[in-house]
């Protein structure tokens, strides 16, 4: 009797200070049965454990384009985090801009119709842009789960709580 298929979770990584933490998200999300690969922005690249993370998921780490004829690395995503979300990719994001990787995948997700759930990591005078308001509002009317800011340590687990929700 073969193995069920796990279902899969992509994990967007934003170049955010705790970003070098994301394999705390991952170890909890394959406690829940994902299957997890990880994409990251450019910039979220030299900030976190890339071996560590290959070993962890089994999956090279994402963060360019593939060239035409190139296997597709990771299996297509049932669901989708972003953890840490950054004002820059939120703002990106929500206005429809995919100038990498990362972006592309996240507008791409609207038309999967996926469950995508968000940890923003931003300071609080970002958040008090008008800008950033807006862009949640418009990713909410998408279907974004977008789990509140809190004070403190920053919560890996908080957006994959979402996804059961």
């Amino acid at each position: 009797m073969s193995e069920a298929k796990k279902p899969v979770l992509y994990v967007v990584v934003c170049a955010a200070g705790v970003a070098g933490g994301v394999g705390e998200l991952i170890a909890a999300a394959q406690g829940q049965g994902w299957d997890v690969g990880v994409v990251a922005t450019p910039h979220a690249v030299p900030m976190i454990d890339a071996g560590a993370i290959v070993a962890q998921t089994g999956y090279p780490i994402r963060s360019a384009w593939r060239r035409p004829g190139e296997p597709r690395p990771l299996p297509d995503p049932d669901a989708i985090v972003v953890s840490p979300a950054t004002f820059n990719s939120i703002n990106k994001w929500a206005l429809g801009i995919s100038d990498t990787l990362a972006l592309g995948i996240l507008c791409e997700s609207y038309g999967w119709g996926v469950p995508v759930a968000v940890q923003p990591c931003l300071s609080a005078a970002q958040s008090a842009h008008p800008a950033y308001a807006e862009s949640l509002a418009k990713l909410r009317r998408m279907g974004v789960r977008i789990a509140d800011s809190t004070p403190g340590p920053y919560d890996w687990t908080r957006a994959l709580g979402l996804l059961r929700d």
